[in-house]
């Protein structure tokens, strides 16, 4: 099921299968690269992505409309195309190898498709919907050459009711076109760029999800389904959403667990009907039990429509452990969640996984190496991806992919947005923003998996905070937010989430919200024949070349969670799933054919790290909160600074000692640069067993001291920001003393952010 854990590289006839598709088209394949992933040659040329779409609310009757369409690029504005360029295999962006073309529209460029199809005659005197899983961005749909409708973002499936376009019988003409800004207007884009490099990825165009149609019945039919689970009641609240003339119309919902019938409910169309399964079992990553749902719509004794679906019985919220940290609830009980930063990127298919089997393999590594859950980064899967999270167990915090320019950057879209000031979104931007937010929420809220909900990323686009906050919550009242994920914490949403390579580390917060780790990590192993690109820098936050090394420094940083989690750490993500594009600090390569990592020791450190449960005693503060007195020097001091025997030179500072200028830290002592030597006195009645320190060390380069015995050197391992590195110093436990001991460092620095202060604690 899984890839091996030795090496194995990409077939010869994956690779081929890949590159016919391209020459099949008469295209060449994109030339920043020709890698594809190890499920590439599993693709359907004529119908890819087969399997049903929308898991959440199944239909037996479906026409699939995936497979080769025509294919232009022409003048945006201008009208549809008399000839095409070619054909493009949908559901793969126009810029992916699987879609046989390999090329970028510009932003004054239209991407226009065109099939045929016929409808079903069985399907005689229904409604007909053509459903479109996604499309980015900005999709004019017409059939028989007449508008259908247009839906703008690039994320949410959209539909149009068709019946009235049909021709009575034979081929009927679908033709989409697309536009699509890139990163030359302030939409959802999440990473894409037309010019790929570091953490910015390749373009997506057009249909990247699959397309299809579906007869419901004229009277009336089931549009979709809302669930809201009751834990303490053992219970769920299912409302049908119905479309059509249903102000009369009934609904019976029958659940089952496997085949046993366990509840029934039968009331109105659109009103909430409770489900209490007689059989109740609670959604966790460990027992992702899920019911099976029948969903009948009835108009007085006529059976209108028919459907199924599934609930589950599982809740999610903050709440105090016995230690009075605030903490996430699964089901009323603390849980530790750990995962992956999940990008959902592939090197043939860009957005869209090549197959649903290579879509549940991410899924099953995740799991596999022991992880709990995944934060979906800045990207929005099919909804098939939440259905195998939902039942193979993996809980999901799902961002929004805003889609602005790096805050603070020179070039950048929006006014503001930076670690201080959020930006000013001009109108227009904000009204689509809001509108993708929102359908966002109202789709996906379904599945049981997703727990939390991520609008910004370190200040990418992000404006009234409070106010999206707000806007989330009144749609979906029953999940987590986190408002800010890094960096640019307003004192808003439910956690707060610090960013921080490799770390791990932690801010201490107000007791009325969690504190998480939403990015740390990013261990880099360029595995060669395994790159996306040969000729441009393939980078990891630290960059390793052996898998021996690789998984001893993960061994490294992970296991330093320990001390954060007996802080009151609530959560933790690795970066990431897969390597992607130039980033090779996945726990996969980017064409999946390599886990990096040895799954038994892997294992065993999360067993450790969950099951963390150690309380921290302070040994010597740091001033994140409350000042703290240390000696500091400017000019080298004598032989022996490291433990305090001299004390001549010396002058009294308060930590921590910075640039003038980081605006995001407590004012402590004014350090201009170049290097500085630090010293601080403590006691200690007993010593502990072992020993934890927290660093803020924005410094190039420097060390520290334990009662001159050398602890740490923190060569090109800078912290930045304002956050705390945590790292265990138990092999160096037994430099402490009873009584007088002293802590010293130096540091050197010549930028413009820089800062130094230093606690200790131990875990008990």
């Amino acid at each position: 099921m899984f890839a091996p854990l030795n090496p194995r590289f990409l077939s010869a006839a994956a690779l081929v299968a890949a590159v016919a598709i391209a020459a099949g088209c008469g295209q060449a394949p994109p030339s920043e690269s020709s890698m594809v992933s190890r499920f590439a040659a599993d693709v359907d040329q004529e119908l890819p992505w087969p399997q049903y779409p929308r898991p959440q609310l199944v239909r037996s009757r479906w026409l699939n409309l995936n497979g080769q369409w025509d294919y232009a690029l022409i003048d945006r504005g201008a009208a549809k195309p008399e000839a095409f360029d070619g054909q493009i295999l949908v559901p793969f962006a126009i810029e992916s190898t699987l879609s046989g073309v390999g090329r970028a529209p510009t932003a004054e460029q239209a991407l226009w498709y065109r099939r045929s199809f016929e409808v079903p005659t069985e399907w005689s005197g229904e409604r007909v919907l053509l459903h479109f899983g996604a499309v980015d961005f900005h999709a004019s749909v017409y059939v028989n050459g007449q508008l259908a409708g247009e839906h703008k973002g690039g994320y949410t499936p959209f539909s149009f009711d068709v019946t009235d376009l049909l021709a009575e019988a034979g081929q009927q003409e679908l033709a989409v076109s697309v536009w699509d800004p890139t990163d030359t207007w302030t939409q959802a884009r999440g990473k894409q760029v037309r010019e790929p490099s570091g953490i910015w990825y390749t373009s997506v165009t057009g249909i990247w999800q699959t397309v299809w149609l579906e007869p419901v019945p004229s009277a009336g039919s089931i549009e979709g389904l809302d669930v809201e689970s009751d834990r303490e009641a053992g219970a769920a609240a299912l409302t049908v959403r119905t479309r059509g003339d249903c102000a009369d119309c009934t609904v019976r919902l029958t659940a089952y667990l496997g085949d046993t019938t366990v509840a029934e409910a039968a009331g109105d169309a659109a009103t909430a009907l409770k489900l209490e399964p007689s059989d109740l079992q609670l959604w966790t990553p460990d027992t992702p039990v899920l019911y099976d749902l029948d969903i009948v719509l009835s108009q007085g004794d006529q059976t209108l429509d028919r459907a199924s679906s599934y609930f589950a019985i599982r809740d999610i919220a903050l709440g105090k452990d016995e230690r009075g940290f605030t903490r996430l609830l699964l089901n009323g009980e603390p849980l530790f969640m750990f995962g992956p930063l999940d990008q959902g990127w592939w090197p043939d298919g860009l957005y869209t996984a090549p197959t649903d089997e290579a879509l549940q393999y991410d899924i099953e590594v995740t799991k596999m190496l022991g992880f709990n859950m995944a934060r979906k980064h800045v990207k929005v899967e099919p909804a098939r991806w939440y259905y195998h999270c939902d039942r193979l167990g993996l809980l999901v915090w799902q961002d929004m992919p805003n889609g602005n320019l790096r805050r603070g950057s020179p070039n950048s879209l929006l006014v503001g947005s930076t670690d201080a000031e959020d930006a000013q979104r001009p109108a227009d931007s904000a009204e689509q923003f809001e509108a993708e937010l929102a359908e966002l929420v109202d789709t996906f809220k379904f599945f049981p998996s997703i727990v939390m909900w991520v609008p910004f990323n370190e200040g990418w686009g992000q404006y009234d905070v409070e106010r999206i906050d707000s806007f989330i919550r009144e749609r979906d009242p029953t999940r987590l937010v986190n408002a800010t994920s890094g960096w640019t914490d307003r004192g808003i949403g439910d956690v707060f989430d610090a960013h921080m390579y490799p770390g791990p580390g932690m801010e201490r917060v107000p007791p009325e919200r969690a504190t998480l780790l939403g990015e740390f990590g990013g261990l880099g192993w360029p595995v060669d024949g395994h790159l996306w690109w040969t000729d441009k820098r393939n980078w990891g936050y630290r960059t390793y070349f052996s898998r021996e090394d690789l998984n001893a420094k993960y061994q490294e940083v992970v296991g330093n969670l320990v001390g954060p989690r007996a802080l009151g750490l609530a959560a933790a993500i690795y970066t990431q799933t897969s390597d992607v594009e130039g980033e090779v600090n996945g726990l996969m390569t980017y064409d999946r054919d390599l886990v990096k990592f040895d799954e038994e020791s892997v294992n065993a450190l999360h067993d450790r790290i969950y099951a963390a449960a150690g309380v921290a005693r302070s040994l010597l503060p740091t001033s994140e909160h409350a000042p703290q007195q240390w000696e500091f020097r400017l000019d080298a001091p004598p032989d022996g600074w490291t433990g305090g025997e001299d004390s001549a030179g010396w002058q009294d500072g308060t930590a921590p000692f910075q640039s003038g200028d980081n605006a995001n830290f407590p004012t402590g002592t004014v350090w201009s640069g170049g290097q500085i030597w630090l010293r601080k006195s403590f006691d200690l009645e007993e010593v502990p067993e072992n020993l934890w320190i927290e660093a803020y060390h924005a410094i190039d380069q420097g060390e520290v001291y334990l009662n001159g015995q050398l602890v740490l050197d923190f060569a090109g391992t800078r912290s930045g920001g304002r956050h705390y590195h945590h790292m265990d110093l138990s092999a160096h436990a037994a430099a402490l003393r009873p009584g007088r001991n002293v802590l010293a460092a130096t540091g050197d620095f010549v930028g413009d952010l820089r800062g130094l202060d230093f606690g200790l604690y131990a875990v008990e």
